[in-house]
């Protein structure tokens, strides 16, 4: 079991593209997202199955594309998915 369990279970009940602002996805996450995930991109990696974050959304059929700038996350369905 992992803290964003939460986040994969939401993107999993969705379709298509995903658009969350980082507060919508911390508030999915128990405890929020750490500081990192507001300053760095490199947060939001894709394929890195050492982080259970990155995992989370690649379990769900997605990848992330942060903005940073407008503190907001895409969630795009990774090639391959049926979403």
């Amino acid at each position: 079991m992992s803290k964003y369990d939460g986040l994969r279970d939401h993107l999993r009940t969705r379709g298509g593209e995903v658009t969350c602002s980082l507060e919508e996805v911390a508030d999915l996450v128990p405890g929020g997202l750490p500081p990192s995930a507001y300053r760095y991109a490199a947060w939001w990696s894709n394929g890195d199955h050492t982080h259970s974050h990155s995992r989370s959304w690649e379990d769900a059929g997605y990848t992330a594309h942060p903005d940073l700038a407008l503190q907001r996350v895409r969630f795009v369905p990774a090639p391959g998915t049926s979403r």
